[in-house]
């Protein structure tokens, strides 16, 4: 081979992988309310671009469902169409001797199924059940649904609380979610086709050390109404509901059985990732509205009857505060502790005391990072996590992982706990496990079984179980609420099968995120002023900057930095710093703002009910 054709291979190859890239970009900014039929097209003919045509399924049978997708767009297809379809994509399945052939119908099959509505809707009514608009990705991933471009341009412009009351229109936990927030957001920033996807996240978090959520005056409250709603827990979702029925005239009383108020925020998330004071913040402008907050109290099924006839309505917020337990043999040993127990302690500012101890903390979550990252600043000799699948498998955010290393804890991947082993005095002393050895793929991870592989004993001193957390919903049960596998049974605005009763976040849902918790308490509240006979409005009087004319060019994304690992590990100070004024006015300029461009407007206008 000659160098020049050599040259021109490098150059082909070169560009393809350029392409290519540019291609995934565009499929992981895809937005939320494009044309199913249409997508699933455009992916089956990448898919058939691949084949190597040596197999009949790949090359005449990916064409085929080309043109049978094509006759469903272009309203020629029948619902025999449709049966066609669904028996070409499953024989390709069967037959095709390549993964592309058989990964390619697969993915038909799967869309096919999922999407059955849009194609049905297609051949009957000759068009998409989705919108005509494509909704603006970030503000659609956002289980509040908050305007995202809006803040990040007001934040661009400086004007930081104006920002907060706009964020505040949807979620009067700015705070929170500037610092905990697992950004869902931010997974199909259209950013991603220029580049990577805004820091929305941390853009919030400079907004709101810039202008601290209780300096913000939250808005005026309308008139009374003469209602009175009783909220029933003091976390995420009550503390939303509660604030924003107050804000629509009804008289909200918060009835927590803790000392504190936050729920899961404080009893829950330990103080170096959102610190005490901070959701000090955001709890004091929503207890401005006027909310009355009773502490220390329980509610059983006689206190919920008493509530339920004083009250015009009531909803649950319990949260998700039980213990979740693992079976396991010697598992009622001493020193083997509840990560839900240490954390309520920890909550109310009982710390533990682990100096010179080794800890193991068992699980693979957030709640499981949070423990062993709390133990290393307890003192702890060594704190290693036993988790039964791989380090990529975990339900953890990479950044608490990554975090986690950093600060010295180690990561035992593929081991699964057998037995605590106890000594004379009764206290955890080891703990066994069975090596574990992934294999296929169940639901969305791959399935981890026993390995061939000897026990293990792993020495220890406490054993932290961080396996989940479970809702006490027997009380409510007796109370006549409808249940499912311990959850409440709430319909989509939240409504219990008991008149004037609903519920929301991590007892209807399970354990969850706080920003669904929020969104919970946000839906509740919009749907009981309806009960009650109202339809106020939430609105906020704030002049969204213009988009900027500048040109979209490349440039890197901005994350603030965190502590030095030593410098945090013996503290329970925050350790994520905010961005620089330059680096804030930079990634604001990032910003697409497919609000005005790109995508549809916000249902609505920025003024309405949500």
């Amino acid at each position: 081979m000659s160098r020049l054709s050599v040259i021109s291979t490098d150059k082909v190859n070169s560009t393809t992988e350029k392409l290519m890239k540019e291609f995934s970009q565009r499929i992981i900014a895809n937005p939320p309310g494009v044309c199913p039929v249409d997508m699933q097209l455009a992916f089956l003919k990448v898919c058939h671009a691949q084949t190597c045509g040596k197999c009949v399924p790949c090359r005449i049978g990916l064409g085929i469902l080309e043109e049978l997708l094509e006759s469903v767009l272009d309203n020629t297809a029948t619902m025999q169409t449709l049966d066609l379809i669904e028996h070409t994509a499953a024989n390709i399945k069967n037959s095709a001797d390549c993964a592309i052939g058989f990964e390619s119908a697969r993915m038909v099959l799967a869309g096919f199924e999922g999407f059955k509505e849009d194609y049905i809707s297609h051949v009957k009514d000759h068009q998409c059940t989705g919108t005509f608009e494509q909704p603006i990705p970030c503000v659609t991933l956002c289980p509040a649904h908050v305007d995202i471009p809006g803040y990040i341009a007001l934040a661009g412009e400086g004007r930081c609380d104006d920002a907060v009351s706009l964020i505040r229109k949807d979620n009067p936990f700015p705070t929170a979610c500037a610092l905990i927030c697992e950004h869902p957001c931010e997974a199909r920033c259209r950013r991603n086709m220029i580049d990577d996807s805004i820091n929305i996240r941390g853009m919030k978090h400079y907004v709101m050390d810039k202008a601290n959520a209780d300096t913000v005056s939250v808005p005026a409250c309308a008139a009374p109404t003469g209602k009175k709603v009783a909220i029933i827990g003091a976390g995420p979702a009550g503390l939303t509901a509660a604030y924003f029925l107050q804000l629509m005239g009804h008289q909200t009383t918060v009835f927590e059985e803790k000392a504190g108020l936050g729920g899961m925020l404080r009893y829950g998330i330990p103080n170096y990732r959102f610190p005490r004071e901070r959701l000090k913040e955001d709890i004091d402008a929503i207890l401005s509205t006027g909310v009355e907050i009773r502490l220390n109290t329980y509610i059983g099924t006689d206190e919920l009857e008493k509530i339920n006839d004083t009250y015009n309505a009531v909803f649950i917020a319990i949260g998700a505060h039980a213990e979740k337990k693992l079976d396991l043999e010697g598992g009622d040993s001493g020193n083997v502790i509840s990560a839900v127990n240490m954390l309520r302690e920890i909550g109310d500012d009982k710390y533990p005391d682990f100096k010179g101890k080794r800890v193991i903390v068992v699980g693979g979550g957030n709640v499981a990072m949070d423990c062993a990252r709390t133990a290393i600043r307890c003192n702890a000799k060594t704190v290693s996590i036993v988790y039964r699948r791989r380090k990529e498998d975990m339900t953890a955010l990479p950044a608490e992982v990554e975090g986690a290393i950093a600060e010295g804890i180690e990561l035992l991947a593929l081991k699964a706990p057998l037995r605590v082993e106890s000594g004379k005095d009764g206290n955890a002393k080891a703990l066994w496990v069975q090596p574990q050895i992934i294999g296929p793929v169940k639901g969305d991870r791959p399935a981890p079984r026993k390995a061939d592989k000897q026990e293990e004993r792993l020495e220890c001193d406490v054993i932290i179980m961080a396996i989940g957390q479970d809702i006490i919903s027997a009380p409510f049960e007796k109370a006549g609420i409808a249940t499912k596998r311990g959850r409440l049974r709430a319909d989509a605005s939240g409504a219990l099968n008991r008149v004037g009763m609903y519920a929301g976040g991590d007892c209807v849902t399970g354990p969850a995120t706080v920003i669904k918790a929020i969104a919970a308490g946000k839906v509740a509240a919009a749907n009981i002023d309806e009960f009650l006979g109202f339809h106020h409005e939430i609105s906020v009087d704030v002049e969204i900057p213009e988009p900027l004319l500048n040109d979209k060019i490349p440039c890197g994304r901005v994350n603030p930095a965190e502590k030095e690992s030593w410098a945090r590990k013996d503290n329970f100070e925050g350790i994520e710093h905010t961005m620089s004024d330059e680096e804030a006015l930079q990634e604001a300029s990032r910003c697409l703002r497919c609000d005005r461009h790109g995508c549809g407007v916000l249902r609505g206008g920025r003024q309405d009910r949500w």
